[in-house]
């Protein structure tokens, strides 16, 4: 059944039956992973979360925890960036291996112990990082703090540099083939925030929504836009067409993709404007959507046989209805009207049997169950935290959210140069367990001082973690200690950090510093100077 309002039907299947060509050659991965090798898993996975901004993160950790210790811990020791990887590999370690409680990874059992944690960090340690790992520049957080309530206040103020930092990465180190999706996502978290919402059909707990494009071929995420709470700026769009518009920029991701989206996105107004960018679309939409045709001439009726079809054509855009074990309503702009495939279903017969039978499917019905079918990228995401740590600060639950996708990144990529290599590509499980032995065995000793405020000499004496030298700064300046005297209890002088004695100086510098396992001012008041 088809019932077609403006046009012969054979001449709109012709426009829209050609092979759908894109703007551009399509290179899916960047030149420069061809030069990481494929067994070091580490390269993939600091692609997303680069030594830099780790370090970062831990000065702004150190920041914090120098400034909150007394809520966080009696003593604030600063942490290292090997400290801070050790955390991350520790985190991945409980998403592979899952315990009833926190405290099981560290028990002391003679018979359910797990060694491997312990030998990476204590159980108060890692309390102590997740507790207080900061995102952000905690003076520049109390500036923005006094612009609430004003035009100047950023809600993501405490995450806009990993925001912005995995989105890039994202986007640069990969690009998408042409059947491309957009999902919801919801990071669940205790923390109160003002731009909180409800997913009722991905959880039932109040979180902070996101919507992500994902590569429907490898299930990479390309892009993601956190969703701030702030009203739609289009007038009869809603959220979900300003999301899509908002991803899917021609600019970034070039022309001639197919998008496949949920009933949440899918209307007419946004259809018809992404076809002006080139873009096609389908997906399934809502009979009462503004937009969809209210014509009653050949409507299915309420016993229509299954596998009856019923196509309206509206100049670009083609609906279909298709009476399986309930209607389905399709809208695509890049479809024909078509029922020449057909799908198997188990039909009753007169005398109450059910008999597979085949009937006829529309090609929108049938190529939207082909590429979505097999995805779900909100699946993918591992997800640990949830279950045994919940963190009660919202910017971290989105730390964790980020930390998920670069690692699932990581291994798409892992998988893509492997592949294009001819070489044997790792299981995910596998991936996640060679990723963890080579965090907790690579990064740097040297510790980060916070960025706005200087360490207590007192705070030196708990260090475990080995000193670095030479220091070399991040213009390249090479900076060596050397003995004052060949005696050296004799000619020492202040330390320009702790101001305690001595023997030591640095050449380049010639700065008193002192340079021992248990205070290594030389290392901090380099960091501090550079930063």
């Amino acid at each position: 059944m088809m019932y077609q309002p403006k046009g012969g039907i054979a001449q709109m299947n012709q426009m829209w039956n050609h092979p759908l060509q894109c703007s551009h050659q399509f290179k899916h991965l960047d030149q420069s992973l061809y030069w990481i090798h494929a067994s070091h898993l580490c390269s993939f996975y600091k692609l997303f979360f680069s030594k830099s901004l780790m370090q970062t993160i831990v000065g702004h950790t150190n920041v914090y925890g120098t400034k909150c210790g007394d809520k966080i811990c009696k003593r604030w020791f600063f942490i290292s960036l090997k400290d801070f990887m050790s955390f991350i590999a520790l985190v991945i370690y409980m998403g592979l291996f899952k315990c009833s409680s926190l405290k099981d990874y560290w028990s002391e059992s003679q018979y359910f112990s797990m060694a491997f944690p312990i030998k990476v960090m204590s159980y108060r340690n890692f309390l102590r990082e997740s507790t207080a790992f900061h995102l952000s520049n905690t003076s520049e957080d109390e500036k923005n703090e006094k612009k609430k309530g004003t035009s100047g206040y950023d809600k993501l103020d405490k995450i806009q540099l990993l925001y912005q930092t995995i989105r890039e990465a994202c986007r640069k180190y990969f690009h998408p083939f042409q059947n491309i999706t957009i999902d919801e996502r919801m990071v669940t978290s205790q923390d109160r925030a003002e731009f909180k919402e409800c997913l009722t059909s991905k959880s039932a707990s109040r979180g902070y929504k996101l919507f992500a494009l994902s590569d429907c071929t490898t299930g990479y995420m390309w892009d993601c836009l956190i969703h701030d709470g702030k009203p739609s700026a289009s007038q009869n769009g809603g959220l979900g067409y300003d999301s899509v518009m908002a991803l899917v920029d021609e600019n970034f991701l070039g022309k001639g993709y197919k998008l496949f989206v949920d009933k949440f996105y899918t209307s007419p107004v946004l259809f018809r404007d992404l076809l002006h960018k080139n873009i096609w679309a389908c997906g399934p939409v809502w009979a009462n959507r503004t937009g969809f045709p209210q014509t009653s001439v050949k409507k299915l009726s309420r016993n229509a046989p299954r596998g009856t079809i019923r196509w309206i054509r509206e100049n670009e855009l083609l609906f279909v209805e298709w009476n399986d074990a309930r209607e389905v309503q399709m809208c695509s702009t890049f479809h024909k009207a078509s029922g020449e495939d057909t799908v198997q279903r188990k039909v009753k017969d007169k005398d109450g049997n059910r008999n597979p039978v085949d009937i006829p499917i529309p090609d929108a019905v049938l190529d939207y169950k082909r590429i979505m079918g097999p995805v779900d990228p909100s699946s993918r995401i591992t997800a640990h935290y949830r279950m045994l740590h919940k963190p009660k600060k919202w910017y971290q639950c989105f730390f964790y959210h980020f930390l998920d996708i670069a690692v699932e990144n990581a291994f798409i990529l892992h998988q893509l140069v492997t592949k294009e290599r001819n070489q044997n590509v790792l299981t995910r499980k596998d991936f996640l367990e060679t990723l963890v032995e080579e965090l907790t065995e690579i990064g740097s000793g040297t510790y980060f001082a916070p960025v706005s405020s200087s360490p207590s000499p007192s705070s030196n004496a708990s260090r475990s973690t080995p000193f670095s030298s030479p220091y070399s700064d991040n213009t390249g300046v090479l900076h060596r200690p050397k003995h004052i005297s060949e005696d050296r209890t004799i000619g020492r002088r202040r330390c320009k950090h702790c101001h305690l004695k001595t023997p030591i100086v640095c050449v380049t510098c010639n700065v008193s510093l002192c340079f021992q396992p248990t205070r290594d001012c030389f290392n901090e008041w380099h960091d501090l100077q550079i930063v």
